[in-house]
């Protein structure tokens, strides 16, 4: 059964289709209240409208901070109209009810966004809208109530249906207590932010779902896709194929992470969260996706791919000859795409490049871990700060191998270690228990390539025994972050066989 709309107090911040949704109450004869700026522009469209001031008797006050804060209006909206004594009580006061509420809150959150000063963000906090819409929701049996501009559509259908059905008016209530909810949540996360050094004493966050997937990583898990963070995979425009998975989900993170942490055109290839190939390439994407297969073809099969560059022609060509899952890139040259698209299985996303999110949330039972989040360009990042410990000096290209090297090592799972030649991987052990394993794994991987290549370990040798691993092999130069107690007994190994190690002193152990 549908209640009817008699009265309706409007007050909005975005004035989107305003007039139109005036235009709509005022033929079907609903009385309007109104405030300020939104008053005056119902007013000089010719809709009869009254404003909130002269109904309460009660003028609006600095600088329009108090003007629907009166007991007129709030008495109108949270009396309960199939409660007698509640019509009672506002009968003597001369209070009416109202049957709709339209607001939409000032814009606080693009404030922040936009980098305006203390100032100008606080007086964005809207005190009234979210009082109405909150006493509005909580009377939801009596009152509909509109807090976005995209329900205005559900709006107009229901004027000209003579109402909100019990059930609408429940499910608008629900819009109102997450909308007010993600706002004081904002505001609450903008006030309480913490200094360089600290993590927060208390933050939030709002997840909105997306998309419903399949299924999760196995196929009786029930999946979904949520946004609420600062923009990436998740927004990402899928340009071509059948939808995305939870696992492509999670190795599309992974490779676009692993691209977003070289400067020069760069290509990831993931398999299970782990890259099975990446390279770099001043000459462009395609050379470095070349470089980036070669690396380990078998396990490329059914990978996961991200280019930091746009995919062109030459890249696309080799490309589209393997199965590849998933491609994503921040954008497509036209006759790439008209290639890679003739695939019906690959899906191709196309992801703006952004800056990483600054910190790392990972569930635990009862809670949450919140870190910063490991990101590449410290001070111990940089070659320049690095400390040789034995060897000889080395050349301007083993020193970009060695940088090369230890930036893509961060994305690998630990324990880690990547070897590198000519600014790609040419063996990656990942995930094993020990660093023998790791380093054992990708000499297995590199094969004859791994003579003359550089090694990058994510943490530091415990032993000597990995690093000697790879020095048998044929390694020339190793860069790891040191500060093992058995340091002296790594480094003498190093310098008995004649090969440069450096110490960054940071580490980038990747443990999930």
């Amino acid at each position: 059964m549908r209640k009817p709309i008699r009265r309706a107090l409007v007050s909005v911040y975005d004035k989107d289709r305003l007039i139109e949704i005036g235009k709509a109450l005022s033929s079907a004869g609903v009385e309007i209240l109104s405030t300020g700026s939104t008053a005056k522009n119902l007013a000089e469209a010719g809709i009869a409208v009254t404003e909130v001031s002269t109904y309460t008797g009660f003028p609006e006050i600095m600088g329009g901070r108090v003007k629907t804060l009166h007991p007129r209006v709030h008495g109108g909206i949270l009396a309960d109209q199939n409660n007698p004594e509640h019509l009672a009580a506002i009968a003597e006061l001369d209070i009416a009810p109202f049957d709709l509420v339209i607001i939409n809150l000032y814009p606080f959150a693009a404030t922040i966004a936009s980098g305006a000063n203390f100032e100008e963000c606080i007086e964005q906090i809207d005190i009234g809208g979210p009082s109405m819409l909150r006493g509005a929701a909580k009377n939801h049996g009596s009152v509909g109530v509109i807090c976005q501009t995209s329900q205005y559509d559900q709006l107009l259908t229901a004027i000209a249906a003579g109402g909100f059905t019990e059930v609408e008016r429940r499910q608008l209530a629900l819009e109102v207590f997450r909308t007010t909810a993600e706002y004081d949540l904002t505001i609450a996360t903008w006030l309480g932010q913490a200094t360089d050094k600290e993590l927060p004493e208390w933050f939030g966050r709002i997840w909105h779902r997306e998309d419903s997937l399949r299924y999760g990583e196995n196929p009786h898990q029930v999946a979904a896709i949520y946004s609420g963070g600062p923009a990436g995979i998740v927004s990402a425009q899928q340009l071509h194929g059948k939808e995305m998975s939870f696992n492509n989900y999670t190795d599309a993170e992974a490779a676009w992470r692993a691209v977003l942490d070289h400067r020069d055109p760069a290509v990831a290839i993931m398999k299970h969260a782990n890259p099975c190939g990446i390279a770099v390439c001043e000459l462009g994407v395609a050379v470095a996706y070349q470089h980036a297969h070669e690396c380990d073809p078998v396990s490329a099969f059914g990978g996961v791919v991200a280019a930091n560059r746009t995919v062109d022609l030459a890249m696309a060509q080799p490309l589209s000859k393997i199965f590849t899952e998933v491609l994503i890139a921040p954008g497509y040259d036209a006759d790439a795409l008209e290639l890679l698209m003739k695939k019906p299985s690959i899906r191709i996303l196309k992801c703006d490049l952004t800056s990483i999110n600054s910190l790392e949330i990972r569930p635990v039972s009862g809670g949450v871990l919140v870190q910063a989040t490991d990101l590449i360009d410290a001070d111990g990042d940089s070659p320049a700060n690095w400390k040789q410990v034995s060897g000889d000096p080395v050349d301007v290209q083993v020193m970009k191998d060695l940088e090369f090297a230890w930036r893509s090592v961060r994305s690998v799972k630990s324990n880690a270690i990547l070897l590198a030649k000519g600014t790609a991987s040419v063996g990656i052990g990942m995930g094993q228990v020990n660093r023998v394993d790791s380093a054992r794994l990708a000499v297995s991987r590199a094969g004859d390539r791994v003579k003359g290549s550089v090694a990058a370990s994510d943490a530091f040798f415990p032993f000597a025994d990995g690093l000697q691993i790879l020095i048998d092999a044929g390694i020339t130069a190793v860069v790891q972050p040191g500060g093992s107690v058995r340091d002296e007994e790594v480094i003498a190994a190093a310098k008995a066989a004649g090969i440069a190690m450096f110490f960054t002193g940071t580490r980038h152990f990747s443990h999930a």
